[in-house]
């Protein structure tokens, strides 16, 4: 090759190995084949630090009246608490604290107080707009308590899988689906007397252990899973449109046609993860999504996300898989939760730019240029 035709090849190459993403599952991550450019995992079996895993402690207290029940809500961070587990190479088990690892959401009796103390968890992200979400819960046995993983914008725009404790008995182990709507704001926000509510039966305990409830929210429908078994779909008018968060959330308010309680001791509830498949309303973000997606057909441009089988409850089937603790299938996301494979415990986030790595890797070709030409 001729002598000035070998750097024009070469800072060709660095061109080209710039324009491309770095990574696989760069164009995104497939559920039953729908795509989603966004993620968010979050391992609550290995992390201490909550601050730093995408998620934010709710702080706020209701009045019985606006609370529609006798008693008024208090959501307090002390109500909030980390559990890891003891080891790193453990995925079931105790936590450091004592009783299951994970997540603990805890409702308390209130004493002579009008204010129940509760627990609630929010992402930090508000741009979640269809996706697929779910969640590995053991819920309380203390009756008196409603737990609940959704998603929320408001309360006319919400998706609940919601679990009464009072509901458990041996022969009863209820979840309520629910699409909180404009209608059921106008039945006094009871979704029961609407066509979105729905009770389905679940063949286990969901306070015997940990089980993954998950909910897949598209344009015209929501459907529920537990334990990757279809349950329920719904479609219509109560299906939301707009962006909003994944909540995590705990409470009573003494009602007893709902939550019941409050709890005569403390009710904890417990979340090992949640993995959320998602699509963004955020411009940046899409953004990003169009700078590392080049080719979408190219080979490991988009991951299949792998279903369960069956309840994460032991050492080999709690060990689910996440994109986050894997090498490179993560470029351009915010992921968080302690990598087992990686560090002791603690908490961990990547927001790297793809166009950043881009430059980085144009910079350190142009070095090499020089470098072979002096």
């Amino acid at each position: 090759m001729p002598l000035f035709t070998r750097p024009i090849a070469l800072l060709s190459t660095a061109f080209l190995f710039a324009s491309v993403a770095w990574g696989d599952c760069e164009c995104g991550y497939t559920v039953n084949g729908t795509l989603y450019t966004e993620l968010l995992e979050t391992d609550f079996l290995h992390t201490n630090q909550l601050n730093e895993t995408g998620w934010m402690t709710q702080v706020y207290s209701v009045e019985s009246d606006a609370a529609r029940g006798p008693f008024g809500k208090a959501a307090e961070a002390k109500q909030v608490a980390p559990n890891p587990l003891k080891s790193r190479y453990d995925w079931a088990g105790d936590g450091i604290d004592g009783g299951d690892a994970g997540l603990q959401l805890i409702v308390s009796n209130p004493g002579k107080s009008g204010m129940i103390p509760m627990g609630e968890m929010a992402t930090n992200r508000s741009d979640m707009r269809y996706g697929s979400f779910r969640a590995a819960i053991q819920l309380t046995g203390q009756k008196g308590t409603c737990g609940a993983f959704f998603w929320y914008l408001n309360n006319s725009h919400e998706i609940d899988m919601e679990f009464l404790s009072s509901q458990f008995n041996e022969s009863s182990h209820p979840v309520n689906l629910v699409l909180q709507s404009e209608e059921s704001v106008k039945a006094g926000y009871d979704a029961g007397n609407t066509n979105d509510f729905d009770t389905y039966q679940l063949p286990f305990d969901p306070s015997e252990g940990f089980n993954e409830y998950r909910f897949d929210w598209f344009e015209d429908r929501v459907e529920f899973y537990a334990n990757g078994v279809f349950l329920k779909s719904m479609s219509g008018e109560g299906v939301p449109k707009d962006p909003g968060h994944l909540m995590l959330s705990q409470w009573s308010n003494g009602d007893p046609k709902w939550s019941g309680g409050p709890p005569k001791q403390d009710a904890v509830m417990t979340v090992s993860y949640v993995k959320g498949y998602f699509n963004s309303s955020d411009t940046q973000r899409q953004g990003d999504w169009k700078n590392r997606c080049k080719d979408i057909n190219a080979p490991n441009a988009t991951c299949e996300v792998p279903e369960i089988t069956g309840p994460p409850q032991t050492n080999t089937t709690a060990r689910t898989f996440f994109f986050s603790h894997q090498q490179n299938m993560t470029v351009n996301q915010t992921v968080s939760g302690g990598n087992p494979n990686t560090i002791e415990s603690g908490a961990w986030s990547i927001h790297a730019s793809t166009q950043s790595i881009s430059t980085l890797m144009l910079l350190s070709a142009l070095v090499l240029f020089m470098n072979w030409c002096s």
